[in-house]
């Protein structure tokens, strides 16, 4: 029993430190607006690295079950706060904190409901879902106003991006912007995060991933 205890506690390192660095690479790279393309004022660098943690989360509900994925993600959230904090500003710690948490305990439910369909809905579904509910979460407590409460009661500037830009014809402040921008890259990603999923799935649960093909075939 021991030996069974220390086996499953060492399998679940690695998805623990995946998750950790995902999250601590996103909320450092964040508030780094990309300069490239006339798109500083719609998205960051953060936009990129995130996806990363629905992706270790996938992989770890499909591997271990519900139960196991959300041991990571408490892991993730709790050192990944801490890595905000000392990498951050205490706003950012709890936006990205507060975000992380409800979107990824959101892409278990919805995986997990989804878990048995083909092998790419479940996690292109939850991504999606909790991608919608991290990008409302982040960038309204870490940049709208009305949360500007969360930096002056540490005593710090309010980090509020109050400033207005146009985006489609239309005035809308710039935090809304870089949320919009954002949300659309973290959907092209989770697209892109179906190759690795699969490709990991097919290795190493092919049963999985050929009954998803199977079924794609009889279907078409």
């Amino acid at each position: 029993m021991p030996t069974q205890h220390n086996s499953a506690f060492q399998a679940m390192i690695i998805p623990v430190l995946a998750m950790c660095a995902a999250v601590a690479a996103s909320n450092i790279l964040v508030q780094y607006p990309v300069h490239y393309f006339g798109l500083q004022d719609i998205l960051t660098y953060g936009a990129f690295t995130y996806p990363f943690a629905f992706l270790v989360n996938d992989l770890t509900n499909r591997r271990f079950g519900p139960v196991a994925a959300r041991r990571v993600v408490y892991a993730g959230f709790a050192l990944g706060v801490i890595m905000s904090v000392w990498l951050a500003s205490p706003r950012l710690a709890i936006a990205s904190g507060s975000a992380f948490l409800f979107a990824q305990l959101l892409d278990i439910s919805v995986f997990s409901r989804l878990r048995r369909m083909r092998w790419w809905k479940a996690p292109l579904a939850a991504a999606l879902c909790g991608s919608v509910l991290d990008t409302i979460l982040f960038f309204s407590l870490a940049f709208a106003a009305p949360f500007s409460v969360l930096d002056t009661a540490f005593g710090l500037a309010d980090g509020s991006l109050t400033d207005q830009v146009q985006m489609f014809g239309a005035i809308v402040p710039l935090w809304l912007s870089l949320a919009l921008g954002d949300f659309g890259v973290k959907v092209i990603m989770s697209l892109i995060m179906l190759v690795p999923y699969g490709a990991i799935l097919a290795l190493f649960a092919p049963s999985v991933y050929a009954a998803g093909k199977t079924q794609n075939t009889r279907n078409d």
